[in-house]
């Protein structure tokens, strides 16, 4: 568990048919990380259901409707994909406010996939640097905003991610800004003590990625967690075999290794 993000609180918010990969593993992954996750509905019924691209998924309960939650009560915001998801709550009125909300008050906030789309409708991306499902790039640049094509893009307290396979640096991500979150919202350098050429949150990832691919890990290929990841970079001491893998998570090249 991160001390840094334990006993914060996140919204998932969506409406009804999400990609259902897109909301199971940022629960899964912020609840490891000791974050309290609350999901929240747009629909009128808590019952909602996932999809797995165009086939039924599975079905959910979820926590709160929309209409009785409060932003206030949570630190960050995370969305969802899933077309059929996406394209309800861009038309939502109250789900584009919440949206704004969250980014306006400097708390972090993930849309992964089509999600976007709300921050579209909510006039919440000029200016901004994203990305999202390719066919969104119009949509975005209409609106205002940079549309880049990156697994993993942070532009301030917004993370934004393409597709379910980029899950692992979008979740990653957004635990990453959440553990950050009141230095960002102060507008702080957060990485001041962690040497130069990383001022932002951005950067900062791009440099313990580059240290894991270095140390022979790729983040989605070997499944590491937050943890994991806060764990393996936190240890100094690259060439002690005995501690080379701090958190267990050994790289997929020196398993396969161990199969020949």
């Amino acid at each position: 568990m991160d001390t840094n993000v334990a006993g914060k609180k996140v919204a998932i918010l969506l409406y009804d048919y999400f990609e259902q990969d897109e909301f199971e593993e940022p629960l899964t992954a912020l609840k490891d990380a000791g974050v309290g996750v609350t999901v929240v509905t747009a629909s009128d019924d808590l019952e909602v259901f996932g999809m797995h691209h165009a086939n039924l998924g599975d079905k959910f309960q979820a926590d709160i409707l929309l209409r009785d939650a409060d932003p206030d009560d949570y630190d960050g915001l995370l969305l969802p994909g899933g077309v059929v998801n996406a394209d309800a709550l861009r038309t939502n009125g109250e789900a584009q406010d919440w949206a704004v909300d969250f980014l306006d008050s400097g708390k972090p906030v993930a849309a992964i996939c089509h999600a976007p789309w709300l921050l579209v409708s909510a006039d919440a991306v000029e200016g901004r640097r994203l990305t999202s499902y390719h066919t969104l790039e119009d949509d975005i640049l209409n609106a205002g905003g940079e549309w880049v094509n990156q697994e993993v893009v942070v532009d301030d307290n917004l993370v934004t991610s393409r597709k379910p396979d980029d899950l692992p640096a979008f979740c990653n991500a957004f635990i990453e800004l959440l553990a950050n979150a009141q230095a960002l919202a102060l507008g702080d350098d957060i990485n001041e003590n962690e040497g130069e050429g990383a001022s932002t949150i951005d950067e900062k990832i791009v440099e313990d990625d580059a240290r894991l691919r270095s140390l022979g890990y790729v983040k989605g290929r070997d499944e590491i967690t937050f943890n994991d990841e806060r764990e393996i970079l936190a240890d100094d001491d690259d060439e002690d075999p005995d501690e080379f893998h701090p958190s267990d998570v050994v790289p997929q090249d020196e398993q396969d290794g161990n199969n020949d």
